[in-house]
């Protein structure tokens, strides 16, 4: 299929459009948000909290954002405006997508830059050694530095590569490349970590629940990973929909999608728990537990640098699958409704990324001084795209669905024109009028600090 304006582009093949699904919602969710937030909430009961909500809640709202991008096949502004005859008013919600995903990109790629930065400092070896303390200090002096800059432009300069080549040529190639090599990485670094002390000690941690530990923060932490991890109200899911061909089948595709990013965020605590039990680290680190624990854990094993690189570099690739979808919301954004190129689009969505990463990535240095109600830029973007932007986008995408696309649509859509059944389409339907709805409201006053 032509990248062209005049012939939407369409994921050529099946495998495809699910592998660069996966890796949309397969990145620093999976691999550093979900095992810290797994530690601070106590392991097992958590994961069981967290896999009833990606199935209770992820796939019916991935469903719902899957019918709006291919039964519009259209940016997210089209997505609203033209799956109803009231969708203009709704247009709105397009529109606070958009803004959401370029800030959402300012700082998700200030972290990817880190990752860089540590697989350079693993293969150089220049962090081998280190205890704790001084991986801490040499964190610091990273992101304090203008070395976090550089990092930031170097990521972002390859998430434009990637995204020229369009979306056959470049975003569905690139993930047929980088999906199978990260799940190389996992299962080799799943492996080392059967062969340490620690494995009985992690391994009951994670998968041996404690019920009696599940209180409203762990519930709610479970709800909030869930759709984090999911990508769910980025809009991601609706344009890469978009670009499903006839035969793709959404519930399943949706269902495929949960499930394998379910796994990666799993083998990620395969990988990295039994390690930290083994050295005598605290699975309670929080967000340190990645950029300052684990290089510290890497370097006490046998050839851990190697382990480190490895590490690194998986996150390298999980990341730059996200970054890349969230970009392609502004690039159709762009192409479509301002009628750019595709190249002047990818230009346009780059340069606004960087000159907004770079202002994050100096919010730890030079512009460190520079608050808003006492948050860095930094801390600012990341605590109003994932506290207020990205429920209230998945409260508008389930109501929206549930309750003003008609029903002749949703059912076209899950049924590919009736050429397969959907015999949960009823259920399907009472959880995003009902459910979901009660469910994103919860995480929303939790996040706010009302609940």
């Amino acid at each position: 299929m032509s990248d062209d304006t005049s012939q939407r582009a369409i994921f050529a093949t099946k495998i495809g459009a699910v592998a660069a699904t996966v890796g949309s919602a397969v990145g620093l969710g999976n691999i550093w948000r979900f095992p810290y937030e797994t530690g601070v909430h106590g392991g097992g009961a958590f994961i069981a909290c967290y896999i009833v909500f990606v199935l209770l809640l992820g796939v019916p709202l991935l469903c719902a954002e899957f019918i709006l991008g291919r039964g519009t096949r259209s940016n997210i502004l089209g997505a609203f405006r033209d799956s109803s005859s009231g969708g203009r008013r709704w247009v709105g919600a397009g529109y606070m997508v958009i803004l959401s995903s370029i800030m959402i990109l300012w700082f998700y790629s200030v972290v990817a830059g880190w990752t860089l930065g540590y697989c350079y400092d693993s293969v150089t070896g220049s962090i081998a050694g280190m205890d704790s303390s001084e991986i801490s200090d040499h964190f610091m002096e990273m992101t304090t530095g203008w070395r976090n800059v550089v990092l930031t432009v170097v990521f972002l300069l390859a998430n434009a590569a990637v995204l020229l080549g369009g979306v056959t040529k470049g975003i569905e190639r690139a993930s047929n490349l980088l999906m199978p090599l990260l799940f190389v990485l996992l299962m080799v670094l799943c492996i080392n970590s059967l062969s340490l002390d620690g494995l009985k000690e992690g391994m009951t941690f994670l998968f041996h629940p404690d019920f009696s530990k599940i209180d409203a923060s762990v519930l709610l932490g479970a709800m909030g990973q869930a759709f984090f991890s999911l990508s769910i109200g980025m809009g991601c899911m609706t344009v890469y929909a978009s670009y499903f061909n006839k035969e793709s089948r959404l519930g399943r595709t949706a269902l495929t999608t949960a499930v394998l990013d379910t796994l990666v965020a799993i083998l990620a605590g395969v990988i990295i728990f039994p390690a930290v039990f083994t050295y005598g680290f605290s699975p309670e680190k929080g967000p340190a537990l990645v950029f300052e624990v684990l290089p510290a854990v890497f370097g006490c094993m046998p050839g851990g640098m190697i382990w480190s690189a490895i590490f690194f570099l998986l996150l390298i690739v999980a990341s730059i699958t996200s970054t890349v979808s969230m970009s392609e919301i502004s690039i159709s954004y762009f192409e479509e409704e301002l009628k750019m190129s595709r190249r002047n689009a990818t230009i346009l969505s780059s340069v606004l990324a960087m000159a907004g990463a770079v202002v994050c990535a100096l919010s730890f240095g030079p512009l460190s001084d520079f608050t808003v109600c006492g948050m860095s830029m930094f801390d600012l973007l990341d605590y109003v795209t994932s506290n207020i932007c990205l429920p209230v986008a998945g409260l508008i995408i389930s109501v929206y669905v549930g309750w003003v696309v008609p029903a002749r649509f949703t059912r076209e859509q899950l049924t590919d024109g009736g050429s397969y059944p959907f015999p949960l389409y009823g259920v399907l339907m009472f959880v995003l009028r009902w459910v979901c709805p009660v469910a994103i409201m919860l995480i929303f006053l939790n996040s706010i600090g009302l609940l």
